[in-house]
């Protein structure tokens, strides 16, 4: 077989794996609007891990399943549980309650441009703790990526506020949620080795649900009587984040991050502001500006050049 027969179907698949993270990318866009729906009714931990418990629920039958039909599967030690609660607690409890619980101390606008941090801090982490090649094309792209998302971000840029101080603990907070974010897709990555993506997914989930009951029991108490005042946009914002959000999203990114790296798999998450702006103005009407169109266009450029040339997976 030639090189050239060789490359076409890498190429493919990593087409495919392309398509994975930008179809998650979609369904993470639209987390804003299912949170800022159900704010009317739960607070941010309740917002942020009850669809959270469902999800785990809903795994748990699958783990069995994937179980009995493979009894020769490795079961956790002690050993690997402690590495599914450092992953849980410092990745998804870190990541989910600082975004949530910081936007609801902060801006809005402090946050989206916060969260352009999250693939360069992948990109550094997966580099000391994966020892990732740094290539000059993937910064490139995640350089040429973070422009064109800037671009998009101008309202954002104008409106954010780092330096007032009564937003001081909920920036900290942001931060906090994409050094979790970041954290938890590289650690994740290296369990591989050893786990299936499903596998790590519910593990992980199972500890983070444990380690966040006692903040519904005591720092945020939570009565279910909530739900009787829930109309139908908040069962729907419910239950997208619960099947979606934290579900259909992860299996998609873990799926394709373990056929790329950390750093290539990071660079697709700059998709997730440009959905975000053409989900607002397909659902809310809201006009798109020369600025979002071009930062668009960047943004893809980014994304194509890192799938096309990057031969390091």
């Amino acid at each position: 077989m030639s090189a050239t027969t060789a490359v076409a179907p890498a190429k493919a698949r990593t087409g495919w794996y392309f398509l994975l993270l930008a179809l998650a990318s979609l369904m993470w866009s639209g987390q804003g609007t299912a949170v800022k729906v159900l704010d009317r009714h739960m607070g941010p931990i309740a917002i942020t891990f009850l669809p959270f418990y469902i999800t785990t629920l809903l795994f748990v039958p699958l783990l069995l399943k994937m179980r009995r039909e493979n009894p020769a599967a490795p079961s956790p030690s002690a050993s690997d549980w402690v590495k599914f609660v450092v992953a849980g607690v410092a990745g998804q409890v870190l990541a989910q309650l600082g975004m949530t619980w910081g936007i609801s101390k902060s801006l809005a606008s402090n946050g989206a441009i916060l969260n352009l941090l999250i693939p360069v801090i992948s990109a550094v982490l997966a580099s000391l703790m994966l020892k990732e090649r740094i290539t000059a094309l993937r910064i490139a792209s995640l350089t040429i990526g973070l422009l064109g998302v800037l671009l998009m971000s101008t309202p954002d840029l104008k409106q954010a506020s780092f330096g007032k101080m009564q937003f001081l603990a909920g920036n900290v907070l942001i931060l906090c949620g994409c050094l979790g974010s970041s954290f938890y897709n590289v650690y994740c990555k290296g369990l591989m080795q050893r786990f299936t993506e499903i596998e790590i997914l519910i593990f992980s989930y199972i500890t983070a649900s444990l380690a966040s009951l006692p903040l519904l029991i005591w720092v945020e108490p939570f009565s279910f009587r909530v739900f009787r005042l829930f109309d139908w946009h908040s069962w729907v914002s419910f239950a997208f984040l619960a099947l979606f959000m934290y579900g259909a999203s992860m299996l998609l990114f873990f799926k394709a991050l373990q056929h790329l790296d950390v750093t290539t798999a990071s660079a697709s998450l700059y998709l997730v502001p440009v959905f975000g702006v053409f989900l607002a103005a397909a659902l809310l009407g809201e006009r798109l500006n020369i600025l979002a169109i071009v930062g668009t266009a960047v943004v893809l450029m980014a994304t194509i050049l890192v799938m096309k040339y990057d031969t390091s997976y």
